[in-house]
Protein backbone atom coordinates (compact mmCIF):
# COMPACT_ATOMS: atom_id res chain seq x y z
CA UNK A 1 0.00 0.00 0.00
CA UNK A 2 1.39 3.37 -0.54
CA UNK A 3 2.22 5.76 1.79
CA UNK A 4 -0.50 8.22 2.19
CA UNK A 5 0.00 11.74 2.88
CA UNK A 6 -1.95 13.26 5.63
CA UNK A 7 -2.85 17.41 5.80
CA UNK A 8 -2.18 18.27 10.00
CA UNK A 9 -3.70 21.24 10.50
CA UNK A 10 -3.38 22.18 13.79
CA UNK A 11 -5.30 25.70 13.95
CA UNK A 12 -5.60 27.55 17.02
CA UNK A 13 -4.48 27.41 20.97
CA UNK A 14 -4.41 23.83 22.01
CA UNK A 15 -5.33 22.51 18.60
CA UNK A 16 -1.35 23.10 17.75
CA UNK A 17 -0.53 20.82 21.02
CA UNK A 18 -2.86 18.15 20.66
CA UNK A 19 -2.17 17.37 17.13
CA UNK A 20 1.53 16.11 17.57
CA UNK A 21 0.61 13.86 20.23
CA UNK A 22 -2.25 12.26 18.17
CA UNK A 23 0.91 11.82 15.15
CA UNK A 24 3.03 10.26 17.93
CA UNK A 25 0.52 7.56 18.45
CA UNK A 26 -0.14 7.08 15.37
CA UNK A 27 3.25 6.33 14.64
CA UNK A 28 3.31 4.22 17.73
CA UNK A 29 0.70 2.03 16.38
CA UNK A 30 2.64 1.37 12.92
CA UNK A 31 0.41 3.56 10.94
CA UNK A 32 3.36 5.32 8.40
CA UNK A 33 2.46 8.88 6.61
CA UNK A 34 3.80 11.92 5.34
CA UNK A 35 2.46 15.14 7.38
CA UNK A 36 2.57 17.71 5.05
CA UNK A 37 1.21 20.91 7.52
CA UNK A 38 -1.59 23.76 6.75
CA UNK A 39 -2.18 26.99 7.74
CA UNK A 40 -5.72 27.40 8.96
CA UNK A 41 -7.25 29.79 12.02
CA UNK A 42 -7.37 33.18 13.69
CA UNK A 43 -3.80 34.29 12.88
CA UNK A 44 -4.29 33.95 9.29
CA UNK A 45 -7.81 36.17 9.82
CA UNK A 46 -5.95 38.57 11.26
CA UNK A 47 -3.27 38.80 9.05
CA UNK A 48 -4.59 37.74 5.88
CA UNK A 49 -7.83 38.24 6.16
CA UNK A 50 -8.70 34.56 5.73
CA UNK A 51 -9.03 32.00 8.22
CA UNK A 52 -8.71 29.35 5.38
CA UNK A 53 -6.71 29.82 2.82
CA UNK A 54 -6.51 28.88 -0.60
CA UNK A 55 -3.22 27.22 -0.29
CA UNK A 56 -4.60 24.92 2.28
CA UNK A 57 -7.82 24.53 0.41
CA UNK A 58 -5.68 23.24 -2.66
CA UNK A 59 -3.15 20.65 -0.13
CA UNK A 60 -6.92 18.96 0.99
CA UNK A 61 -7.87 18.94 -2.83
CA UNK A 62 -4.69 16.85 -3.85
CA UNK A 63 -4.12 14.81 -0.52
CA UNK A 64 -7.94 14.14 0.70
CA UNK A 65 -7.25 13.43 4.39
CA UNK A 66 -6.68 15.98 6.88
CA UNK A 67 -6.46 16.09 10.56
CA UNK A 68 -8.00 19.51 12.38
CA UNK A 69 -6.85 20.56 15.58
CA UNK A 70 -8.91 23.17 16.78
CA UNK A 71 -10.02 27.03 15.88
CA UNK A 72 -10.91 30.31 17.58
CA UNK A 73 -13.93 31.49 16.40
CA UNK A 74 -15.55 35.13 17.45
CA UNK A 75 -18.50 37.21 16.94
CA UNK A 76 -18.56 39.53 14.05
CA UNK A 77 -17.57 42.69 15.63
CA UNK A 78 -14.37 41.67 17.45
CA UNK A 79 -13.35 39.61 14.24
CA UNK A 80 -13.62 43.07 12.32
CA UNK A 81 -11.60 44.71 15.15
CA UNK A 82 -8.67 42.36 15.15
CA UNK A 83 -8.47 42.41 11.74
CA UNK A 84 -4.76 44.05 10.26
CA UNK A 85 -5.88 47.38 9.85
CA UNK A 86 -4.81 47.72 6.41
CA UNK A 87 -7.12 44.87 5.21
CA UNK A 88 -10.30 46.69 6.77
CA UNK A 89 -13.12 48.00 4.67
CA UNK A 90 -11.80 45.84 1.80
CA UNK A 91 -15.09 42.90 1.76
CA UNK A 92 -13.22 40.47 4.13
CA UNK A 93 -15.68 38.68 6.41
CA UNK A 94 -14.46 36.33 9.14
CA UNK A 95 -16.58 32.55 8.47
CA UNK A 96 -15.46 29.26 10.45
CA UNK A 97 -12.66 27.44 8.06
CA UNK A 98 -14.08 23.92 9.46
CA UNK A 99 -17.53 25.27 8.51
CA UNK A 100 -16.05 26.22 5.27
CA UNK A 101 -13.79 23.02 4.58
CA UNK A 102 -17.06 21.53 4.96
CA UNK A 103 -19.04 23.23 2.81
CA UNK A 104 -16.15 23.63 0.04
CA UNK A 105 -15.84 19.99 -0.62
CA UNK A 106 -19.76 18.73 0.66
CA UNK A 107 -18.46 17.09 4.22
CA UNK A 108 -22.11 16.31 4.10
CA UNK A 109 -21.65 13.55 6.89
CA UNK A 110 -20.99 13.81 10.08
CA UNK A 111 -20.20 11.47 13.07
CA UNK A 112 -19.68 11.68 16.79
CA UNK A 113 -19.36 8.89 18.23
CA UNK A 114 -20.14 8.99 21.93
CA UNK A 115 -18.76 5.53 23.81
CA UNK A 116 -17.64 5.58 27.81
CA UNK A 117 -15.04 3.84 28.70
CA UNK A 118 -14.77 1.48 31.70
CA UNK A 119 -13.10 3.15 34.80
CA UNK A 120 -13.73 6.80 33.84
CA UNK A 121 -14.60 8.84 36.62
CA UNK A 122 -16.33 11.21 34.52
CA UNK A 123 -18.77 8.22 33.33
CA UNK A 124 -22.55 8.92 34.19
CA UNK A 125 -24.08 7.31 36.91
CA UNK A 126 -27.31 7.21 38.51
CA UNK A 127 -29.91 6.43 41.41
CA UNK A 128 -30.47 2.90 41.61
CA UNK A 129 -32.23 1.84 44.65
CA UNK A 130 -30.30 2.89 47.30
CA UNK A 131 -27.37 2.25 45.38
CA UNK A 132 -25.71 3.71 41.85
CA UNK A 133 -25.12 2.32 38.55
CA UNK A 134 -23.10 3.57 35.46
CA UNK A 135 -25.36 2.46 32.51
CA UNK A 136 -22.83 1.59 29.37
CA UNK A 137 -23.03 4.10 26.64
CA UNK A 138 -22.35 3.27 22.85
CA UNK A 139 -24.35 6.43 20.77
CA UNK A 140 -22.98 7.54 17.44
CA UNK A 141 -24.53 10.35 16.27
CA UNK A 142 -25.04 10.94 12.56
CA UNK A 143 -25.26 15.06 12.09
CA UNK A 144 -25.97 16.54 8.48
CA UNK A 145 -22.65 18.61 8.26
CA UNK A 146 -23.67 21.17 5.45
CA UNK A 147 -27.18 22.50 5.59
CA UNK A 148 -29.76 23.95 8.05
CA UNK A 149 -28.84 26.75 10.35
CA UNK A 150 -24.99 26.48 9.28
CA UNK A 151 -25.26 26.90 5.77
CA UNK A 152 -24.28 30.69 6.33
CA UNK A 153 -27.44 32.40 4.70
CA UNK A 154 -28.16 34.93 7.01
CA UNK A 155 -29.09 38.96 7.04
CA UNK A 156 -29.24 41.67 9.59
CA UNK A 157 -31.07 44.23 7.45
CA UNK A 158 -32.24 42.20 4.75
CA UNK A 159 -32.19 43.41 1.51
CA UNK A 160 -35.19 44.53 -0.07
CA UNK A 161 -35.47 41.66 -2.18
CA UNK A 162 -35.53 39.40 0.50
CA UNK A 163 -37.68 40.85 2.94
CA UNK A 164 -40.42 41.06 -0.22
CA UNK A 165 -39.69 37.58 -0.53
CA UNK A 166 -40.22 36.84 2.87
CA UNK A 167 -43.01 39.20 3.40
CA UNK A 168 -45.30 36.75 1.45
CA UNK A 169 -45.35 34.43 4.55
CA UNK A 170 -48.50 35.21 6.49
CA UNK A 171 -46.40 34.49 9.71
CA UNK A 172 -44.01 37.98 8.82
CA UNK A 173 -47.14 39.79 9.20
CA UNK A 174 -45.93 39.58 12.64
CA UNK A 175 -42.74 41.94 11.75
CA UNK A 176 -43.90 43.97 9.23
CA UNK A 177 -43.28 46.78 10.92
CA UNK A 178 -39.62 45.99 12.24
CA UNK A 179 -37.34 48.12 10.80
CA UNK A 180 -34.41 46.28 8.77
CA UNK A 181 -31.27 47.15 10.76
CA UNK A 182 -33.34 45.75 13.80
CA UNK A 183 -34.35 42.44 11.89
CA UNK A 184 -32.09 39.79 11.67
CA UNK A 185 -32.72 36.69 9.65
CA UNK A 186 -31.00 33.37 9.86
CA UNK A 187 -32.32 30.75 7.46
CA UNK A 188 -32.66 26.29 8.17
CA UNK A 189 -32.34 24.91 4.43
CA UNK A 190 -32.93 21.24 4.29
CA UNK A 191 -32.93 19.54 0.88
CA UNK A 192 -33.89 16.15 0.08
CA UNK A 193 -30.88 14.95 -1.04
CA UNK A 194 -28.62 15.70 1.85
CA UNK A 195 -31.08 14.36 4.35
CA UNK A 196 -31.55 11.21 2.52
CA UNK A 197 -27.92 10.11 2.63
CA UNK A 198 -27.22 11.19 5.80
CA UNK A 199 -30.22 8.69 7.09
CA UNK A 200 -28.16 6.28 4.94
CA UNK A 201 -25.11 6.21 6.15
CA UNK A 202 -26.79 6.28 9.53
CA UNK A 203 -28.80 3.09 9.17
CA UNK A 204 -25.86 1.68 7.03
CA UNK A 205 -23.56 2.06 10.17
CA UNK A 206 -26.25 0.32 12.66
CA UNK A 207 -26.58 -2.70 10.40
CA UNK A 208 -22.36 -2.98 10.03
CA UNK A 209 -22.04 -2.13 13.30
CA UNK A 210 -24.68 -4.22 15.09
CA UNK A 211 -27.17 -1.36 16.28
CA UNK A 212 -30.72 -2.46 16.93
CA UNK A 213 -32.15 0.97 16.23
CA UNK A 214 -31.94 4.61 14.32
CA UNK A 215 -32.85 7.25 16.19
CA UNK A 216 -34.47 10.46 14.23
CA UNK A 217 -33.71 13.54 16.66
CA UNK A 218 -35.49 17.10 15.10
CA UNK A 219 -38.54 19.01 16.40
CA UNK A 220 -41.26 18.32 13.49
CA UNK A 221 -44.08 19.17 15.72
CA UNK A 222 -42.96 22.92 15.14
CA UNK A 223 -40.45 23.35 12.50
CA UNK A 224 -42.60 21.08 10.44
CA UNK A 225 -40.85 22.03 6.67
CA UNK A 226 -37.52 20.82 7.73
CA UNK A 227 -37.94 18.47 10.55
CA UNK A 228 -40.46 17.39 8.68
CA UNK A 229 -38.33 16.27 5.50
CA UNK A 230 -35.77 14.68 7.66
CA UNK A 231 -38.29 12.10 9.26
CA UNK A 232 -40.07 11.49 5.93
CA UNK A 233 -36.85 10.76 4.45
CA UNK A 234 -35.81 8.69 7.03
CA UNK A 235 -38.96 6.30 7.10
CA UNK A 236 -38.26 6.20 2.94
CA UNK A 237 -34.45 4.90 3.99
CA UNK A 238 -35.81 2.40 6.91
CA UNK A 239 -37.54 0.34 4.33
CA UNK A 240 -34.19 -1.03 3.09
CA UNK A 241 -33.32 -1.92 6.77
CA UNK A 242 -35.73 -4.31 7.95
CA UNK A 243 -33.96 -5.63 10.96
CA UNK A 244 -33.37 -1.78 12.39
CA UNK A 245 -36.09 -0.07 14.31
CA UNK A 246 -36.36 3.19 13.51
CA UNK A 247 -37.23 5.73 16.19
CA UNK A 248 -38.17 9.40 16.90
CA UNK A 249 -37.66 11.66 19.35
CA UNK A 250 -37.48 15.85 19.64
CA UNK A 251 -34.92 17.33 20.77
CA UNK A 252 -36.00 18.68 24.13
CA UNK A 253 -37.23 15.64 24.98
CA UNK A 254 -33.99 13.70 23.94
CA UNK A 255 -31.93 16.06 25.97
CA UNK A 256 -33.90 14.77 28.70
CA UNK A 257 -34.03 11.25 28.60
CA UNK A 258 -30.28 11.32 27.37
CA UNK A 259 -29.74 11.36 31.50
CA UNK A 260 -32.67 9.06 32.12
CA UNK A 261 -31.75 6.28 29.96
CA UNK A 262 -28.81 6.69 27.59
CA UNK A 263 -27.87 2.97 27.19
CA UNK A 264 -30.99 2.93 25.05
CA UNK A 265 -30.13 4.59 22.33
CA UNK A 266 -27.71 3.30 19.49
CA UNK A 267 -27.31 5.49 16.23
CA UNK A 268 -28.85 9.22 16.17
CA UNK A 269 -29.61 11.03 13.09
CA UNK A 270 -29.79 15.05 13.06
CA UNK A 271 -29.42 18.23 10.97
CA UNK A 272 -27.00 20.28 11.68
CA UNK A 273 -27.70 22.08 14.80
CA UNK A 274 -29.53 19.50 16.74
CA UNK A 275 -26.74 17.09 15.80
CA UNK A 276 -24.53 19.60 17.42
CA UNK A 277 -26.74 19.61 20.25
CA UNK A 278 -27.09 16.76 21.33
CA UNK A 279 -23.32 15.09 20.38
CA UNK A 280 -22.31 17.41 22.88
CA UNK A 281 -24.93 16.18 25.76
CA UNK A 282 -24.05 12.43 24.74
CA UNK A 283 -20.44 13.97 25.14
CA UNK A 284 -20.96 14.90 28.69
CA UNK A 285 -22.19 11.59 29.74
CA UNK A 286 -19.00 9.69 28.56
CA UNK A 287 -16.25 12.25 29.96
CA UNK A 288 -16.80 15.59 28.45
CA UNK A 289 -15.19 17.22 25.32
CA UNK A 290 -11.84 15.67 25.94
CA UNK A 291 -13.46 12.34 24.90
CA UNK A 292 -15.31 13.83 21.96
CA UNK A 293 -14.15 13.01 18.66
CA UNK A 294 -15.54 13.31 14.90
CA UNK A 295 -15.31 13.10 11.49
CA UNK A 296 -16.58 15.10 8.69
CA UNK A 297 -16.67 12.70 5.14
CA UNK A 298 -17.54 13.73 1.85
CA UNK A 299 -17.05 11.50 -0.96
CA UNK A 300 -14.50 12.50 -1.59
CA UNK A 301 -12.03 14.12 1.35
CA UNK A 302 -12.46 13.71 4.85
CA UNK A 303 -11.37 15.68 8.07
CA UNK A 304 -11.14 14.56 11.50
CA UNK A 305 -11.18 16.42 14.50
CA UNK A 306 -11.96 16.79 18.08
CA UNK A 307 -15.27 18.62 19.00
CA UNK A 308 -13.85 20.86 21.79
CA UNK A 309 -12.65 24.62 21.20
CA UNK A 310 -9.19 25.85 21.13
CA UNK A 311 -8.87 26.98 24.77
CA UNK A 312 -6.27 29.04 24.51
CA UNK A 313 -5.94 30.02 28.37
CA UNK A 314 -4.17 26.82 28.16
CA UNK A 315 -1.86 26.97 25.00
CA UNK A 316 0.66 28.86 26.79
CA UNK A 317 1.03 26.41 29.99
CA UNK A 318 4.69 24.40 30.89
CA UNK A 319 4.32 21.70 30.50
CA UNK A 320 0.65 21.33 28.75
CA UNK A 321 -2.80 20.25 30.82
CA UNK A 322 -4.50 19.27 28.36
CA UNK A 323 -6.55 15.85 27.57
CA UNK A 324 -5.23 14.75 24.33
CA UNK A 325 -7.80 12.02 24.09
CA UNK A 326 -10.46 13.55 21.55
CA UNK A 327 -7.79 14.40 19.39
CA UNK A 328 -6.53 10.92 19.46
CA UNK A 329 -9.80 9.10 18.82
CA UNK A 330 -10.22 11.48 16.24
CA UNK A 331 -7.11 9.89 14.38
CA UNK A 332 -8.21 6.37 14.93
CA UNK A 333 -11.42 7.61 12.90
CA UNK A 334 -9.20 8.03 10.08
CA UNK A 335 -7.62 4.90 10.03
CA UNK A 336 -11.26 3.27 10.45
CA UNK A 337 -12.50 5.41 7.37
CA UNK A 338 -9.02 4.06 5.25
CA UNK A 339 -9.25 0.80 6.17
CA UNK A 340 -6.61 0.82 9.12
CA UNK A 341 -9.13 -0.49 11.33
CA UNK A 342 -6.98 -3.27 12.89
CA UNK A 343 -4.65 -0.41 13.80
CA UNK A 344 -7.56 1.58 15.34
CA UNK A 345 -8.58 -0.58 17.59
CA UNK A 346 -5.35 -1.11 19.01
CA UNK A 347 -5.21 2.61 19.90
CA UNK A 348 -8.77 2.63 21.32
CA UNK A 349 -7.67 -0.83 23.63
CA UNK A 350 -5.09 0.97 24.75
CA UNK A 351 -6.96 3.97 25.66
CA UNK A 352 -9.58 1.68 27.37
CA UNK A 353 -6.40 0.00 29.47
CA UNK A 354 -5.11 3.79 30.63
CA UNK A 355 -8.44 4.84 31.65
CA UNK A 356 -9.32 1.41 33.33
CA UNK A 357 -6.30 1.31 35.39
CA UNK A 358 -6.14 4.91 36.72
CA UNK A 359 -2.85 5.56 36.90
CA UNK A 360 -2.22 8.23 34.22
CA UNK A 361 -4.94 10.94 34.88
CA UNK A 362 -5.40 14.42 33.35
CA UNK A 363 -6.71 16.77 35.38
CA UNK A 364 -10.22 17.15 33.78
CA UNK A 365 -10.23 13.18 34.56
CA UNK A 366 -9.61 14.46 38.44
CA UNK A 367 -12.18 16.55 38.00
CA UNK A 368 -9.23 19.53 39.39
CA UNK A 369 -9.45 22.98 37.75
CA UNK A 370 -7.21 23.57 34.45
CA UNK A 371 -3.89 25.88 35.10
CA UNK A 372 -0.36 25.66 36.10
CA UNK A 373 -1.57 24.20 39.93
CA UNK A 374 -3.10 20.89 38.61
CA UNK A 375 0.47 19.14 37.67
CA UNK A 376 1.01 19.69 41.27
CA UNK A 377 -2.31 18.23 42.62
CA UNK A 378 -1.17 14.88 40.56
CA UNK A 379 -2.41 15.20 37.42
CA UNK A 380 -0.63 13.93 33.88
CA UNK A 381 0.52 16.33 31.81
CA UNK A 382 -0.96 16.49 27.75
CA UNK A 383 2.64 14.54 26.65
CA UNK A 384 2.21 11.99 30.01
CA UNK A 385 -1.41 10.64 29.05
CA UNK A 386 0.02 9.97 25.16
CA UNK A 387 3.26 8.25 26.87
CA UNK A 388 0.82 6.33 28.65
CA UNK A 389 -1.15 5.46 25.28
CA UNK A 390 1.92 4.06 23.37
CA UNK A 391 3.29 2.23 26.58
CA UNK A 392 -0.54 0.42 26.46
CA UNK A 393 0.26 -0.06 22.99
Amino acid sequence: MPKRTIVAMPGDGIGRIVLPESIRVLEAAGFQADYVHADVGWEFWKCEGNALPDRTIRLLEQHRLGLFGSITSKPKDKAAAELDPGLRDKGCVYYSPIVGMRQHFELDICMRPCRSFPGNPLNFIRRKGVGFEEPRVDVVIFRQNTEGLYSGVEWTDPPAMVRQALDTHPKMAAFKDVPGPDLAVSTRIFTRKACARICRAAFEHARKFGYRSVTVCEKPNVIRETSGMMEAEAKKVGQDFPGIELWHTNIDAQMMWLTKNPEDYGVIVAGNMFGDIVSDGFAGLVGGLGFACSANIGREVAVFEPTHGSAPRYEQLEPSVVNPIAMILSACMMLDHIGETGKAERVRTAIGKVIKEGRVRTYDIMKLKGGPDAISQGAASTRQMTDAVIAAL
